[in-house]
């Protein structure tokens, strides 16, 4: 290849002789015990390979395909097509993780990507933050079931759709430079050249613009696998939207373990519990928070090079008036 490119990818193996073979492959070439994402210098080609050798019912599904840095199709790391990253390989990928920066909507966009299914996946930095998003299946809970879900999406609608962000609140969306806190729109990173006005270094390339970049499909059109996702912010960050205070505050958190003493698991609080039980459990305004993820009505100043996009439900003025009606309501 032209230039190094680096690329995080997700192995499955269905049993623990198979991850062994993996295990002994890969430990030839790096220290696997470095790092609990170990960084090995070999061609995504020869890893796919290698997998593939394992067993027949190992995979690799790239992982958030779109980061600038450490991904498939990253404006940073990463190729212009899963061809140019797997070469005669490429037929054996058959999922493909979005990543919290893009939405199914946005992968539509690439007839390349048609013949795979997405998955979307939480991350493992902290507890929380594991189920931000999540695939869903309707399928017996085994490794052959959930395997042929992905593998086989015509005939196995195992495969149900996707919980993700907002898009706009992941940390690639929009371009910028976040030492300069330049947050751009794609179309002023052209304007500018590509060159941050504050330091006049490269702007780091977001995920919006990578996507118009190698698009060949206008936005709204949908693949021949494609299966249904729904838009979520987790439940702290409406509490703390709604308080006008930081999601890890005690305020914040005490008022989240009320609501999931009272009204169940996070996720029914999100997308199924009638909105009149949230305010019982809670008040009004985070069951109108509720209401307004439910419908997509939120305001998010879209994240770029490294930092979270900002969520916006309510305004100031109208998080005084609740407020302040609540107060009233509890004088009678």
């Amino acid at each position: 290849h032209d230039r190094v490119r680096k690329v995080h990818n997700v192995v499955f193996a269905p049993h623990f002789d198979a991850a062994e073979k993996i295990r002994s492959k890969l430990g030839d070439i790096g220290n696997l015990c470095a790092d609990g994402r170990p960084i090995l210098g070999l061609d995504t080609h020869d890893l796919l390979e290698i997998v593939l050798e394992s067993d027949p019912l190992s995979y690799l599904i790239p992982a958030h395909i779109w980061t600038p840095w450490f991904s498939m199709l990253g404006s940073k790391g990463g190729f212009n097509s899963m061809e140019d990253c797997f070469g005669d390989l490429t037929q054996h990928v058959f999922a493909l993780e979005t990543g919290l920066s893009s939405d199914p909507l946005m992968n539509w966009r690439l007839s390349q990507l048609d013949r795979c299914v997405l998955v979307s996946n939480g991350d493992a930095h902290s507890p929380q933050k594991i189920g931000r998003e999540a695939t869903i299946y309707d399928t017996e809970f085994s490794y052959p079931a959930i395997y042929d879900a992905l593998r086989n999406p015509q005939t196995n609608k195992g495969l149900v759709g996707t919980l993700e962000f907002f898009p706009e609140e992941g940390k690639y969306h929009y371009d910028g430079c976040r030492h300069c806190s330049q947050r751009l729109h794609p179309k002023e990173t052209i304007k500018l050249k590509g060159k941050c006005p504050g330091c006049g270094k490269d702007i780091t390339v977001g995920v919006m613009a990578r996507v118009e970049e190698l698009a060949d499909h206008e936005e709204g059109r949908k693949s021949p696998n494609w299966r249904p996702y729904y838009s979520l912010i987790p439940l702290p960050e409406i509490i703390a939207n709604a308080k006008g205070m930081g999601v890890n505050s005690k305020a914040v958190q005490s008022e989240y373990q009320n609501l999931l003493s009272k009204a169940g698991n996070e996720m029914a609080i999100l997308f199924d519990l009638p909105l009149d039980e949230i305010e019982k459990a809670s008040n009004s305004l985070i069951a109108e928070g509720v209401r307004r993820v439910r419908e997509g009505n939120v305001n998010i100043a879209a994240g770029y090079d490294g930092e979270y996009g900002t969520i916006n439900i309510f305004t100031d003025e109208e998080r005084q008036a609740k407020t302040v009606h609540q107060e009233q309501m509890t004088l009678f």
